[in-house]
């Protein structure tokens, strides 16, 4: 059976090659977080942080990303939970390669703990955070409500041993530890929330502006009722005014053209007029 030459063709056309993987590629397999609580804190520091740095040209915030620290070496990286970099602009990233970013390390890392780290891992990733130049590091297991951490004084990276005095030197927060789960300030006191409650808040606020514009809106109703009635009571006490003038205008008259006709020196027209007043009255 001959086969159609279309379909030979295609047979015997040579395999492509795949394209050859990425030097630095952009994932290294992992998951962003091993559960809800680590991935609850990863998502709460980076937003927060984002917030707390919004607008800052020179600060950049993010979060489970590749961090390659020398060209060439695609082995020597982290990926830390997150991490806040000062000196280079926010804005997006598929990893963060040192070398293209003025050489600028990380400044500070958060990592969040899960129960499938190992001590050996950890120590690890400190020994690879100061051996590569970060100046805060920050370890937080939300299980136990444990924090520990590390700062750079000179050349030297020293634990920091006690936390309730603390406050971070670059990202200017406090680390509550007396409430489980811990609770980050700022330093103006307001405590990282999650998104959830931001929204809570959004809709709440939302929720009273509105029923202010309603009371507002009522109100101006009221207003304006109140206003109709009293233009209504304006204009009746008017018209009462007005009759009442024509009345004692008319009564005078009446008692002018009177005393004209008993003294004999009323007109005929105004005989007529007084006539007509008084069948006027007598009418009324």
């Amino acid at each position: 059976m001959d086969l159609p030459a279309s379909l030979l063709a295609l047979l015997n056309a040579p395999l492509e090659e795949s394209p050859p993987p990425p030097m630095y590629p952009d994932t290294d397999g992992k998951t962003m977080a091993d559960n809800s609580r680590q991935l609850r804190w990863i998502v709460l520091l980076y937003c927060n942080l984002c917030w707390l740095f919004r607008g800052r040209q020179d600060v950049a915030v993010h979060a489970n990303m590749l961090w390659y620290v020398e060209e060439g070496d695609p082995k020597e990286r982290q990926a830390p939970d997150v991490m806040i970099i000062f000196g280079r602009p926010p804005g997006e990233r598929d990893s963060y390669l040192q070398w293209q970013e003025e050489n600028i390390p990380i400044t500070v890392v958060f990592e969040i703990l899960s129960p499938s780290n190992t001590i050996r891992e950890m120590r690890k990733k400190q020994e690879f955070y100061d051996n590569y130049g970060v100046e805060e590091y920050y370890e937080y297991d939300p299980l136990t409500n444990e924090l520990s951490g590390f700062r750079r004084q000179g050349e030297v990276w020293a634990r920091i041993r006690r936390f309730d005095d603390w406050v971070s030197p670059r990202l200017g927060v406090r680390f509550n530890l007396s409430n489980d789960p811990m609770v980050v300030e700022s330093l103006d006191g307001h405590a990282f929330v999650p998104f959830e409650e931001i929204a809570q808040r959004w809709q709440d606020e939302k929720q009273r502006a509105d029923n202010e514009k309603q009371r507002a809106d009522n109100e101006k109703v009221r207003a304006d009722s109140e206003k109709q009635r009293a233009d209504r009571a304006e204009e009746r006490a008017d018209s009462e005014k007005q009759r009442a003038d024509s009345e004692k205008q008319r009564a005078a008259r009446l008692a002018e053209l009177s005393r004209k006709v008993r003294r004999g020196q009323a007109t005929a027209a105004e005989v007529e007029e007084l006539d007509r007043l008084e069948e006027e009255i007598g009418t009324a």
